[in-house]
């Protein structure tokens, strides 16, 4: 997995390419943060590295990204968001409507002062450019303003001059949330050294400056601004951590935003595997259901005609297993036959084990209560003795009988029949 870096021209550079394709200077990192990769290339011939890379980074120019200080009333996040179109109205030339507002996280010097800082970019052009992203392969999309990914220098006035074919820009990182963008208005790059030393000047008299440049220029741009100006050639990786420790997502203003998104193209032929599994499964799982339910309806239908076949006259039928069980059992008493769950044969059945029991075990309590309900037999022992438990249920087991004990020291004794 990898974050891939793209610095991307201005708007005004794009304008003046006149329909050419831009190259931008891009970086691949990887998530430890070592660079795998550097260079520059329009954004049709990164398609193969945007598609890869797991998070991409745009880095927009100093010039399309204005940050402003706005008085923020006390109101939710939400709330805020809505307002924020409203309360940077009059610092804007252009409508609220078509910029994408966005406010930074609260620091302690803004609350002091009661300020936040503001980003403000055009709506349509950042849209623009999230669109060739997404066309590319884009999945997790995060846009910063290029001048808050100066590295901050300790004692210095971060500035880095961009150049795009004849543009040349002028960006500065005046304060951990403050920084411009600006043109630079030059005949030939040969000439831009000596208006970005004007414009510096201008802008930042009295601030010592450290002044990123194009590797290849950097003896240009110092024998033109000479010793009170640090020159340093451009590299990624001051960029980078500038840009990891970012307080602003220009994404977060866009409704929706763009960010992870599942990748069905590499999940493809897993889903449809487990698809596959899940339908063949199911399709299973139905079918023994089916199955079991035409094999229960038969029984069910053979009980119930082997009931009506032999009880014609019966007309209420529930439960013809069950019904059938009456209709035998009360035959049975009708014929001076006992059920096993009669008094007789459990009364019976208990004296039998009781018997064989006091025979192994002399010390056998004598019972003190004997009842008959719900068709089970209750007994309850006196306490003189102790019941020896586990012989007593086997015995009772052999005669097709179940043992349970009861609450108040009692025992069950029901027909497992």
């Amino acid at each position: 997995m990898s974050i891939l870096y793209i610095r991307h021209p201005s708007r005004a550079s794009v304008d003046n390419a006149a329909g050419v394709v831009l190259d931008c200077p891009f970086a691949l990192v990887s998530d430890a943060g070592v660079i795998l990769r550097e260079g520059t290339a329009s954004l049709p011939k990164l398609a193969t590295i945007i598609k890869q890379a797991k998070r991409i980074v745009l880095l927009l120019a100093a010039s399309d990204v204005s940050l402003l200080k706005v008085k923020m009333p006390p109101l939710s996040a939400a709330r805020l968001k809505a307002a924020l179109p409203n309360l940077v109205e009059d610092q804007l030339i252009s409508d609220p409507s078509e910029c994408i507002v966005v406010a930074a996280p609260p620091s302690v010097s803004d609350q002091n002062e009661a300020l936040r800082t503001v980003a403000v970019v055009q709506r349509a052009w950042l849209q623009s450019l999230v669109k060739q992203l997404v066309a590319l392969g884009a999945r997790n999309i995060a846009a910063l303003p290029g001048q808050l990914c100066l590295p901050i220098q300790p004692g210095k006035t971060s500035a880095e001059v961009i150049e795009h074919n004849d543009h040349v820009e002028l960006s500065l990182r005046l304060s951990p949330l403050e920084g411009i963008g600006l043109p630079i208005m030059a005949e030939h790059l040969e000439s831009a050294p000596f208006h970005v030393k004007q414009m510096l000047a201008a802008v930042a008299p009295n601030a010592t400056i450290a002044l990123t440049v194009p590797a290849a220029r950097v003896a240009q741009y110092q024998q033109m601004l000479g010793p009170e100006v640090s020159v340093i050639p451009d590299q990624w990786t001051g960029r980078i951590a500038a840009a990891r420790a970012g307080s602003f997502d220009l994404m977060s203003g866009i409704d929706g935003g763009v960010g992870p998104q599942f990748d069905f193209k590499t999940w493809r032929w897993p889903l449809a595997l487990a698809a596959l599994l899940v339908t063949v499964n199911l399709a299973a799982m139905n079918t023994e259901w089916l199955r079991l339910k035409h094999e229960a309806d038969s029984i069910r239908n053979s009980m119930l005609q082997s009931f009506k076949t032999g009880y014609p006259k019966e007309t209420a039928i529930i439960d013809p297993l069950a019904q059938m069980r009456q209709k035998i059992n009360a035959s049975k008493t009708n014929s001076g036959q006992s059920a096993p769950d009669d008094f007789t044969a459990l009364a019976a059945a208990t004296a039998e084990v009781l018997a064989s029991i006091k025979l192994s075990h002399p010390t056998l309590p004598a019972l003190a209560e004997l009842d008959y309900r719900d068709r089970s037999l209750i007994l309850k022992f006196k306490p003189d003795g102790e019941v020896p438990t586990d012989a007593f249920k086997a015995a009772l087991t052999e005669r097709k009988l179940a043992l349970t004990p009861t609450p108040g020291g009692a025992w069950q004794i029901r027909s497992m029949k």
